[in-house]
């Protein structure tokens, strides 16, 4: 049965089976304390106020019947799918110390950005369910060079409901390269975060949704979404 949402610039009206829940590096490598964001000394609590609503919508989307994907950021260990030590991929995460060794809060040893670690581990709060997919990636997009394409195709997904961090970098990223392969997108603005830039005059967060809006995809809230499966 569908399900219509209201959402900006115009509802949206969606089937659950048809639908698949994207839910973004919510890793704790950018939202938990002792992940890299933190220790950039990056204010993460923008992110952590996103955890409370992103597993509300998780947890009715899921029951619901839409499909759950958990996209997580991370390089192989020896960084070889980061590019070369020259490319932008590497050089922009340098600063956050991708590779480097590092002692996790709960002591076991960890790795910035590199996968299966405590640093690119979903936080706790919205821990992945056997029925989810899990997924890495290297690039900013989910998409790129990862098998996320097939697997939504093969689930016969045409919508997908964006929820996570960040909301200029991924989460753009990702919206945008749904887009350019003909899926319907729909942002969860109070489950999406951005540190970056949220002391400016018009924050990251707002010009991102606003340009999101216009031609990649429609803009809803945690209460539309739960109120509409509700339903």
């Amino acid at each position: 049965m569908n399900v219509s949402i209201p959402a900006r610039p115009e509802t949206v009206t969606l089937d659950p089976a048809r639908t698949a829940v994207i839910v973004v590096d919510m890793q704790n490598e950018f939202a938990a304390v002792g992940g890299a964001f933190e220790r950039a000394g990056i204010d993460i609590s923008t992110i952590r106020a996103a955890i409370k609503p992103t597993r509300n919508v998780i947890d009715i989307g899921r029951a619901a019947g839409m499909k759950v994907v958990f996209l997580k950021m991370g390089f192989l260990p020896d960084l070889s799918d980061a590019g070369a030590p020259n490319s932008p991929t590497w050089i922009k995460h340098l600063p956050l110390g991708a590779g480097n060794e590092v002692t996790a809060p709960n002591g076991s040893p960890s790795r910035i950005f590199i996968r299966d670690t405590w640093n690119t581990d979903i936080i706790d709060e919205l821990g992945p369910d056997a029925s989810d997919i899990v997924m890495y990636k290297h690039r900013f997009s989910g998409f790129f060079e990862t098998n996320l394409d097939a697997e939504l195709r093969a689930l016969d997904i045409s919508t997908l409901v964006f929820v996570g961090a960040t909301t200029s970098i991924c989460v753009d990223s990702t919206v945008r390269d749904a887009m350019f392969r003909d899926y319907h997108c729909l942002i969860v603005e109070d489950c999406v975060a951005e540190p970056i830039g949220s002391g400016l005059a018009r924050s990251n967060q707002e010009a991102t949704l606003l340009a999101l809006q216009l031609l990649f995809a429609s803009i809803t809230d945690s209460t539309q979404v739960l109120s509409a499966l509700r339903a």
